[in-house]
This record gives C-alpha cells, structure tokens and sequence, in this order.
C-alpha cells in the first residue's frame, strides 16, 4: 500500500493530496497493474483512450505520425509519465501517438469510470485535472501568437519542440530534407547547410531521411 502511494505522488495528478487523501484514493480506488515487456505495443494511434496510464517503471517509445503520413517523429519517455490524459475526454477520445515499451515498463491503470468517480470525491484530483488540460490549452493557444522566427535555426528548433509530447530526451526525426524545407518554406540546400552546421556543432546526427536529436533540450541553449 505504501509503495503505490509512493508512486502515486509522483504523478502532477494527485501532487497537493494529504495522506488521508492518497491513502482513501488508494483503498477505494479500483486499479490496474500492468507489465509489458520490452517491444510490445501498448497503445496504438487511433486506439480508443478509455483509461489514464501512469508509467512508474521503465522508458517508452512514442511514435507521432503527421496527418499525411509524409513524416513521423519517434521518442523516448521515462518514468513517471502519463499516456495522453488530455485525450480521456473531448470530441476526439483516441490516442494521437503509438507507444511501445522500450524496456520492460509497469503501469498503473485507472479506467474512465474511476476517474469520473476521482472527478466527483476529490477536490484535489479534481483542480490538478483541470491544472493540467489548461496548461495544455493554454500552450497551444500560443503557439500562433509567438513572433515570427528570424533565423532558419530558430525556426527548425521551434518545428522540434512543437512536433513532440515532451520537449527534452532524445527524439528522431523520420523527415525528408525536402519535405522539411517545404515546412520552413525554403530550398532543400538551405535546410542542409544550416542542418550540416548543427551536426558540427554537436546538436543533432543526420542519416539518409532520419535526424536524431540527442537532447532535445540542448538546442534551446
């Protein structure tokens, strides 16, 4: 009982709860336990999202693929993460993104009717829910309305973070160099020269349609 509030609390959805609280979540709250072993699939784009998965152990693969399928970007996710809450409720309740366990990885599993009940009894579960879906509004509402990139640096780092769940890790890139110049509006040669000179600089590795971004983060220094 300890352990699972121990992990609970490591979770932005029940962070702010007391010990009475966590402890009635716990007793009264029907859970599943879940193991998938390294490379099996948990949840495919498209999959109906009837319930919150809470990784507590283990790391993630995440693949998101763009509306006409001409690029994807795949992506690593370490424990404590949630699988897509915003998508639990909403005109579209499916997953965006396919994930897979990159290592053996454990879940603890609350389906929809749980956390409609979570939703009616718990004040705090509550708030933190409606934290999280207006942190997410709200950063993309913003998303329009930041001033124009004035260099071809700024704008493919800002096409990076904007095409991924979480803007640090690793992340790869299956993107043609054509194709992402047609996103920034500019010549393939253009995109290869400023490209080439990140690699110099130990920003990213570029193979044949494939850019891998060790640390996401590092390009925002």
């Amino acid at each position: 009982m300890l352990k699972i509030y121990d992990k609970l609390l490591q979770f932005p959805l029940f962070q702010g709860m007391s010990h009475n609280e966590l402890m009635q979540v716990v007793t009264h709250t029907k859970m599943g336990f879940v193991k998938w072993a390294a490379g099996k699939s948990i949840v495919s784009e498209g999959d109906s999202c009837t319930h919150l998965y809470f990784l507590i152990n283990g790391s993630l693969e995440a693949e998101t693929m763009a509306d006409d399928h001409s690029y994807y970007v795949r992506e690593q996710l370490s424990a404590p993460y949630i699988l897509q809450p915003e998508r639990l409720f909403g005109i579209r309740q499916r997953y965006t993104s396919s994930f897979r366990a990159e290592t053996p990885c454990h879940f603890i599993t609350i389906d929809k009717q749980e956390v409609l009940l979570l939703l009616e009894t718990q004040l705090v579960f509550r708030i933190n829910l409606l934290n999280l879906l207006a942190t997410e509004i709200q950063r993309l509402g913003h998303h329009p309305w930041q001033s124009a990139t004035q260099t071809l640096r700024a704008a493919l780092i800002r096409f990076f973070i904007q095409h991924t769940l979480r803007p640090a890790g690793a992340k790869t890139f299956h993107i043609l160099m054509t194709r992402l110049g047609q996103e920034m509006r500019c010549t393939r040669q253009e995109i290869s020269r400023e490209l080439n000179q990140m690699q110099a600089e130990s920003l990213l590795v570029l193979h044949r349609g494939r850019i891998e971004i060790p640390m996401l983060e590092r390009l925002l220094m």
